[in-house]
């Protein structure tokens, strides 16, 4: 039973607490897409609650386009617009003449996935970023960072560094895309994927991150460290990409020795 008392246990406010309970219905497939929710008179029943915090909670879920109405209707979950992210799937390099996966992959969705670049250029980066790419404690790396929009929609900011000895004197360097995608290029340069390592994390975001991504409210990113390894285990990439929260996903098949 909730009451206004269980903020000893959860110091949210009521209304955020309806969200979150609401919010995690609607992504586990309890309040399917397409499908009303509970009236305001059982959803003020269900949580103790006055008819002004419902109101706020169920703004909170618009505003993360998880729900759609207007005032004096039903209340309707959207279609479910979190994707599910497979790492497995995007290790491979781009085939000859290709786009790159990440894109063919919201294409076979029905969705317009694009790029845009933000920056490119030599910079000392995070120390995790460092340590992965064994450089030195003042090492340097190139940069290339860039958000990924579904539509018009910023869903994820992903910062690339890559060893300045292999990027030196190659389209990395440039302040444009990458036809195929870095993977393609570097397997090009003699550097092909040959395992990657993923370090998942739950955070708050950033304030880059809060802005580029227009995160509605307070939810959290997605933050991933990912490290790609060639030949005789070498680090040829480290990216850190931040995804939205809500959008997102992640599965990882493991599949169990015999």
């Amino acid at each position: 039973m909730h009451e206004e008392g269980q903020g000893e246990r959860d110091p949210r406010s009521l209304h955020e607490r309806i969200a979150a309970d609401l919010r995690d219905e609607i992504m586990s497939g309890d309040l399917a897409p397409g499908g009303s929710l509970p009236s305001t008179a059982r959803l003020k029943e269900r949580f103790t609650a006055s008819n002004a915090t419902v109101q706020k909670a169920l703004r909170l879920l618009k505003d993360e386009g998880l729900v759609v109405g207007r005032p004096g209707a039903a209340v309707s979950v959207r279609e479910h617009r979190q994707r599910t992210v497979r790492p497995a799937a995007y290790l491979a390099p781009a085939a000859p003449g290709e786009p790159y996966p990440w894109v063919a992959e919201a294409a076979r969705h029905g969705r317009r996935g694009a790029s845009r670049l933000l920056e490119v250029g030599e910079v000392r980066p995070p120390a995790d970023v460092a340590e992965a790419l064994r450089l030195p404690g003042d090492g340097t790396a190139l940069l290339r960072a860039q958000v990924l929009l579904l539509g018009d929609e910023p869903v994820e900011l992903v910062t690339s560094y890559y060893p300045l000895d292999i990027a030196r004197g190659t389209d990395m360097m440039a302040r444009r895309r990458i036809r195929g995608g870095t993977p393609a290029l570097l397997a090009s340069l003699g550097f092909p994927p040959r395992r990657s390592v993923d370090r998942v994390s739950a955070r708050v975001p950033t304030q880059e991150q809060y802005a580029l991504l227009r995160l509605p409210g307070d939810l959290p990113v997605l933050r991933t460290l990912r490290v790609v390894y060639s030949d005789d285990d070498r680090p040829v990439e480290a990216t850190v990409m931040a995804k939205a929260g809500h959008l997102y996903e992640v599965e990882y098949e493991i599949v169990m020795p015999r």
